[in-house]
């Protein structure tokens, strides 16, 4: 399946009709243009997908934005990742383990590599299940085979 189709899958409900990506880190956050020349960002470890410029232009000015490269790059956290898990595997990308819009920790002990499909994919599907949660609510996950 095509990041693309799985984008449209797993994250059609917040209304994004994407069209193409247009860059990506190394934690798997997107940048997203849809069909009608919009920016979204996808960011997995914070569970969300909206749009961050509505034309090429606020785009460009968003690339210019330091506190938004900063927390785009997330240079510290590659770097300690990169240190303690090595090189990503081509088609992988870190990822928090619990995701840091759960309560999980920015820290090696919660970051491990993962195919960027299930990520996104992974990521759409809890951040749909939690989307009516009040602020702070109290989540249990489980695991089913």
């Amino acid at each position: 399946m095509s990041i693309i189709q799985e984008i449209k899958d797993s994250w059609g409900w917040v209304g994004i009709e994407p069209l193409a990506t247009v860059a990506e880190n190394d934690f798997g956050n997107l940048m997203v243009e849809d069909v009608y020349g919009k920016f979204w960002r996808l960011s997995p470890e914070d569970l969300y997908c909206e749009i961050v410029a509505n034309d090429r232009a606020e785009l460009e000015l968003l690339s210019e934005d330091q506190n938004f490269l900063k927390d785009w790059y997330m240079q510290a956290l590659v770097e300690q990742a990169k240190e303690s898990l090595g090189a990503i595997p081509e088609g992988h990308k870190y990822c928090l383990v619990i995701p840091g819009a759960l309560g999980g920790a920015y820290e090696t002990s919660n970051i491990k590599t993962t195919p960027l499909i299930e990520l996104v994919r992974f990521s759409g599907d809890l951040a749909k299940q939690i989307k009516d949660f009040p602020e702070g609510a109290k989540i249990q996950l489980r695991a089913v085979e």
